[in-house]
């Protein structure tokens, strides 16, 4: 596979959309102007801020051990080296907070299938069912603060690629423990080196098929299991097919010491992987 420098340094392009009054809780890391890439990094930060932290009931080392299960570890420099070797450098879009902040990708509302395991867009419960926040927690400081704001802002850098472009390429970039979680509502299923996500909408084959070859020699890859879906701004999902999504769920034994150890070689050759998929698909 391509070599991917292990240090690599933001791409500078003369213009990115601004977003006015955002917190600085996420970053939109500029691409090429011809490039209809935006990788989606929403779970690599193990940041809380004091005042979110006085919110949450467990105790430090609680917190850390929780941190260790919940944070996408090291996803944020897959996708950086990536976007550094590529041909056509992608946009980035990266959270810079915590999931146990607000989780971008969760409906705020009743539609979140994940408020069975206390899992919505605010987390109330952990990754072991243990109470995170106290009951009768108050979600919407949380909502307004953080997650609004980032939704307005990732609707933005999509309606920029589409202007700019003519199509927006969104690539999700997680990851997923070997062993499940308790607070998995699909954990029984298949946990292959790489499962990747996908939408009957915003999810055609050749997007599918790019992804399979450029994984391929990182082993199998799987479909939906044990993590299924991708995102898409509400303003676009279900209506703008020159939308199109993917999320790339790696399982962490194939990068890092598990859980929330050090990054090993393998982080390299998802790097290489994910560059792999990023040029095929900005062609």
């Amino acid at each position: 596979m391509t070599d991917v420098p292990p240090v690599p340094h933001t791409p500078q392009v003369p213009h990115a959309p601004q977003v006015p009054h955002a917190p600085q809780s996420f970053s939109l890391l500029p691409g090429a102007g011809d490039s209809p890439v935006i990788l989606h990094v929403p779970h690599s930060s193990r940041e809380i801020p004091a005042e979110v932290r006085s919110g949450i009931v467990l105790d430090d080392a609680g917190l850390e051990r929780e941190l260790d299960h919940i944070t996408d570890a090291y996803t944020a420099a897959i996708a950086e080296a990536a976007a550094e070797a590529a041909g056509i450098t992608p946009w980035r879009f990266v959270n810079g907070l915590s999931r146990l902040v607000i989780d971008p990708e969760r409906f705020p509302d009743e539609r979140e299938e994940m408020l069975a395991s206390g899992m919505g867009a605010v987390y109330t419960r952990t990754t072991h069912k243990e109470a995170l926040r106290p009951d009768g927690f108050d979600h919407e400081p949380l909502i307004e603060r953080y997650f609004r704001p980032y939704a307005r802002a990732m609707t933005e850098a999509v309606a920029d690629r589409l202007a700019a472009t003519g199509r927006a390429v969104i690539i999700d970039v997680h990851s997923y423990p070997t062993a499940p979680l308790p607070y998995e509502l699909h954990g029984a299923g298949p946990r292959p080196p790489v499962c990747l996500g996908t939408d009957a909408f915003h999810t055609p084959s050749g997007l599918l098929d790019a992804a399979r070859e450029a994984f391929s020699p990182c082993g199998e890859t799987g479909l939906d299991s044990p993590f299924a879906g991708t995102y898409v701004p509400l303003e676009f999902y279900g209506k703008r097919a020159e939308v199109t999504a993917l999320m790339v769920e790696i399982r962490r034994d194939l990068y890092m010491t598990e859980p929330g150890g050090p990054a090993g070689p393998g982080l390299r050759d998802l790097a290489s992987a994910l560059r792999a998929l990023v040029e095929a698909v900005s062609r």
